[in-house]
């Protein structure tokens, strides 16, 4: 019990399957306490307790701060947080598994086989591209609100409102057969407040079938990103440059050069995955400041213009070669689409002109 009264007081889950099987276990023991959905601290009625009614991935640094007694809480959560406290006692309930699905043609020879493997992300914006890039062997695919560049041919991600991206997102979607897709959510579509953000977030999910939401920012953002969460959205961060920031940056520089903005994102990135985000985008900053972070995340680290990481994204129309005006540093062009759409053009332009299309065969 704490030093300040002879009260004992609990920390428990606020919601979920645990939160479930823990008031079970205190009814069963016969402590009457209300629930907690609403409520951070509850009083028992028949006995000398408090219930502390918390997110999961705050109960271990509560009890190791002496907030509370005891927590009751998963014990990857305890094993993650490496919090200054020990297990008293493993309960037996609301165990869960974690499932793998591999292809067929290898073999699985256990956890230590998924150390070194890479991730490749590639953009795609509608059904032909997303058929294309999924049967190529692409792990995620990304619907970026870089449409907006890409489709549109805006200066900027800025203008691409939501109704577009759940456009471009449903088309990739039904293309899809393997690969993660993720969709980004546009500006101001989760700046406001976290109310708005989770509402943005559930519509796009629901409208799209997509896997998973990549949203930009840090801590500046990390309540949205955190109530997105609790709705049962797999999030994704992004780091470094955010391109929906540009008027604040002014530039498409690199960034986080300057110390204090490194450590910055150091420490965004902490926040993001003690959140519960499952990856986060580094774009355009040192290569060695994503192996910072990369040493220090335990969850993948896909980068764009950041050096060696856990994976790479590109945009697929830039890695292609269809767009020939840009050419930053990091981008690799693994063919020339451009000029080869261009040669297919003006030669079909020719044959019509000529006559030669459609020939004999071509014809019913």
């Amino acid at each position: 019990m704490t030093q300040e009264s002879t009260v004992l007081r609990i920390a428990v889950q606020s919601k979920g399957r645990l939160y479930e099987d823990t008031m079970a276990l205190l009814q069963e023991a016969g402590v009457k306490v209300g629930a907690g959905k609403r409520t951070l601290l509850v009083q028992a009625t028949n006995f000398p307790l408090e219930v502390l009614y918390l997110r999961d991935d705050d109960i271990p640094q509560t009890v190791a701060n002496g907030v509370a007694d005891v927590g009751i809480v998963g014990e990857n959560e305890f094993a993650e947080r490496g919090e200054d406290a020990a297990i008293v006692r493993r309960l037996g309930f609301s165990r869960c598994r974690l499932s793998l699905a591999i292809p067929k043609a290898l073999e699985y020879t256990g956890v230590e086989w998924l150390e070194g493997k890479k991730i490749a992300m590639l953009t795609a914006y509608d059904y032909t591209m997303a058929q294309i890039v999924d049967g190529a062997g692409v792990d995620v695919i990304l619907v970026g609100d870089s449409a907006s560049n890409v489709m549109e041919g805006n200066m900027t991600t800025l203008p691409i409102s939501v109704d577009e991206m759940i456009c471009y997102a449903r088309g990739v979607v039904r293309g899809t057969k393997r690969a993660l897709v993720v969709c980004d959510m546009p500006f101001g579509s989760y700046q406001v407040n976290a109310t708005e953000g989770v509402t943005n977030a559930i519509r796009i999910m629901k409208e799209t079938g997509c896997d998973a939401l990549k949203l930009e920012g840090g801590e500046e953002i990390i309540d949205t990103v955190r109530v997105i969460l609790d709705a049962g959205i797999p999030v994704c961060g992004h780091l470094g440059l955010t391109p929906q920031s540009i008027n604040k940056f002014g530039t498409y520089a690199v960034r986080a050069r300057e110390q204090a903005e490194a450590d910055k994102l150091v420490r965004d990135a902490h926040l993001l995955e003690e959140a519960g985000c499952f990856a986060i985008v580094l774009e355009k900053i040192p290569a060695a400041l994503c192996q910072k972070v990369c040493s220090e995340i335990k969850i993948p680290i896909i980068g764009i213009g950041a050096g060696p990481a856990d994976g790479q994204v590109l945009v697929g129309q830039d890695m292609l070669g269809m767009n020939k005006a840009f050419s930053p540093k990091f981008l690799r062009r693994y063919a020339d689409i451009n000029s080869v759409m261009t040669d297919a053009i003006g030669q079909y332009v020719t044959d019509v002109k000529s006559g030669d299309f459609p020939n004999a065969e071509e014809q019913y």
